[in-house]
């Protein structure tokens, strides 16, 4: 099921026998409408990290290493989606930004090896934006 104004953004992957070249973010995207802040974040190998959800961020995620499963869970009472799911796999060998709006929790799990992704924020992060949880619906994450 297709949540609604979750999307993924192509980002061109320059090859180069020296490393590859991957461009994120650009005053030029449209779909950016401001900076707060880019955090990256390390997700072990059968690990989870989540749920969390933003309460005014919209998130643009990316995998810089690795593979990376993105479980997402639409909370917005009044969205067409509300409490549908949707999972979507990001690895570093693609040029993909996924798009998170506000109010939409999220999980990451790196299945095949530890993995990093980055994370921009249209705002700093903030305790009392962000919530987190152990359990939505029925998935339980372990401490």
């Amino acid at each position: 099921m297709k949540i609604k104004n979750v999307k993924v953004h192509l980002r061109k992957l320059i090859k180069n026998k020296k490393g590859n070249i991957l461009k994120y973010i650009s005053k030029k995207d449209v779909f950016i409408k401001q900076f707060g802040e880019v955090y990256f974040s390390y997700i072990n190998k059968n690990k989870t990290k989540g749920w969390n959800l933003h309460k005014k961020n919209k998130c643009f995620i990316i995998c810089l290493y690795g593979q990376v499963l993105v479980h997402l869970i639409d909370q917005r009472k009044l969205s067409k989606s509300f409490n549908q799911e949707m999972k979507i796999n990001l690895n570093s060998s693609k040029g993909k930004i996924l798009e998170i709006p506000s109010k939409v929790y999220f999980s990451l799990n790196s299945k095949k090896k530890d993995s990093i992704i980055c994370n921009f924020l249209e705002f700093p992060h903030s305790k009392r934006e962000t919530i987190k949880a152990s359990k939505v619906k029925q998935y339980l994450i372990p401490n």
